[in-house]
C-alpha cells in the first residue's frame, strides 16, 4: 500500500470516529461510509491523487465512471453524500480550505416505494413459525413485535429485558443517533410476548444470565443477518413470492396504519423519524395502492 493510500485510510478512519462520536451512527452506516470513501480513494490513487488532493473534476470523473458501470442514481446520490460529508469534516477541522464536492449536483432520485405486504400476507407470514417449538415461539413473537411496533430490525434484535414493560404495554427503544422513544405494543403482540417469556425464553437461556430479550441457543443476541434469513425462510413457507427486505414488516406497520387513518405525525413518532418528509413516503405507498384498486375494480379504470 502506498503512503498516499495509508494517508487516505487514516483520514477516513478519523472521519468515521468523529461521526460515531457526534451522531452515534450504527456499525452498518459507518461501514457504508467506509466502503464509499475507500472506493473513491482507490480510484484516485490510480491517477496519483488522494482524497486530500482531489479536484472537482477528479470526483466528477469517478462518479461518471460509476454511472457507466451501471450504478443507479440512488447509489450515486448516496455516494456523493458520503463524499460531501467527508470534505465538510475536513474543512471544519482545518485540514482543507476548499471542498471539491461543493459544486457537484446530486442526481435526481425518485422516491423509492418500499415493498409492501398486504394485511393478509402479513397474517400468513406471522403464522409461518411452528409455535409448538421453543424457537418457533421466539420467532413468532419477534415477528409480532416487529409488525406491532414498527421497530427497525437492528432495534428489535438489540432489545434487552430491561427495555420491555409488560404492565404498561410499551417497549423503550434506543434508535438512530442514540434517540430514545417509547413505542406501545398492541394486545396481540403483548399476549405473544407474555407467552414467550413464560414458556420459551427460559428454555433458550438454560439458566444463563442473558440480557437479550430474544437470544439464540448460544445465549447471544441474534444478528441482523440471522434474523433476515428467518424472515426469508418464513416468507417462503407462507408462499409469499415478493422480494422482501429486512424492513418489510416496518413498512407494513406504517402503511397499514396510514391506510386505517392514522395521523402522519403519530406514525413519524412511532417510527422514530427525525423529519416528517421521511415518513411521507408511506402516503405515496397508500396512494399507489388506491390507484391499483381503482384500476382493478372501477369499470373505467
Amino acid at each position: 500500500m502506498s503512503p498516499q493510500s495509508n494517508n487516505d485510510q487514516s483520514d477516513i478512519e478519523l472521519f468515521l470516529d468523529a461521526l460515531w462520536m457526534e451522531r452515534g451512527l450504527s456499525d452498518n452506516t459507518l461501514m457504508a461510509y467506509r466502503s464509499d470513501l475507500q472506493g473513491v480513494a482507490k480510484a484516485l490513487s490510480k491517477a496519483d491523487e488522494s482524497l486530500q488532493t482531489a479536484s472537482r473534476q477528479d470526483l466528477l470523473m469517478y462518479l461518471a465512471q460509476r454511472a457507466q458501470q451501471g450504478a443507479h442514481a440512488r447509489t450515486t446520490a448516496r455516494l456523493l453524500s458520503s463524499i460531501r460529508r467527508f470534505y465538510q469534516y475536513q474543512i471544519r477541522e482545518g485540514y482543507l480550505k476548499d471542498d471539491p464536492s461543493a459544486q457537484i449536483d446530486a442526481p435526481k432520485v425518485a422516491p423509492a416505494l418500499p415493498k409492501l405486504l398486504t394485511e393478509d400476507e402479513v397474517d400468513d407470514l406471522l403464522g409461518a413459525p411452528d409455535c409448538d417449538k421453543t424457537l418457533g415461539l421466539r420467532d413468532r413473537t419477534m415477528l409480532e413485535l416487529l409488525y406491532a411496533s414498527g421497530l427497525r430490525v437492528t432495534e428489535l434484535i438489540s432489545l434487552e429485558m430491561s427495555q420491555i414493560n409488560v404492565q404498561q404495554g410499551v417497549v423503550r427503544v434506543m434508535g438512530k443517533g442514540g434517540k430514545e422513544r417509547l413505542v406501545p405494543l398492541g394486545e396481540e403482540a403483548l399476549d405473544w410476548l407474555e407467552t414467550y417469556l413464560r414458556q420459551a425464553r427460559g428454555d433458550i437461556i438454560k439458566g444463563r444470565a442473558v440480557d437479550a430479550l430474544f437470544p439464540t441457543n448460544r445465549g447471544a443476541a441474534m444478528t441482523r443477518q440471522a434474523f433476515w434469513q428467518l424472515i426469508k425462510r418464513y416468507a417462503k413457507q407462507a408462499g409469499i413470492k415478493k422480494d422482501l427486505s429486512p424492513h418489510t414488516l416496518r413498512h407494513a406497520f406504517a402503511t397499514h396504519l396510514i391506510n386505517h387513518g392514522a395521523d402522519l405525525r403519530v406514525v413519524q413518532l412511532l417510527l422514530g423519524h427525525s423529519n416528517l418528509s421521511t415518513t411521507q413516503i408511506y402516503t405515496h405507498v397508500a396512494r399507489e395502492r388506491l390507484k391499483a384498486l381503482h384500476a382493478e375494480h372501477h369499470p373505467r379504470g
